[in-house]
């Protein structure tokens, strides 16, 4: 897989970041825009397409530039092996109540 278009939800922005993909985030509802805007500012995805702003045109544009652009292809995969380090859990357990 050379990208990933996604809804912007939690799970799915995460299976995406994971892939070590450039992404296309296409939030739809609630808080998505701002997990869309995520790995947009940190180089792993594109700027986000409003949902009502998608057509095949501009998800066509959107995804050559993903997949094209080195800075993408390159901060993708940083970001699935910082991921891939993080013990959230662990960090999650030493919080403090």
């Amino acid at each position: 897989m050379a990208a990933a278009v996604h809804h912007a939800g939690a799970g799915t922005a995460a299976a995406a970041l994971r892939a070590g993909v450039p992404a296309v985030p296409v939030p739809v509802t609630a808080g998505r825009p701002f997990r869309a805007g995520r790995p947009a500012s940190i180089g792993a995805a594109t700027d986000p397409i409003p949902f009502a702003s998608l057509t095949a045109e501009r998800l066509a544009d959107v995804l050559g530039q993903a997949v094209r652009q080195q800075a993408y292809t390159r901060a993708a995969p940083v970001a699935a092996r910082h991921m891939a380090t993080e013990d959230g859990v662990g960090a999650v357990l030493k919080a403090p109540s």
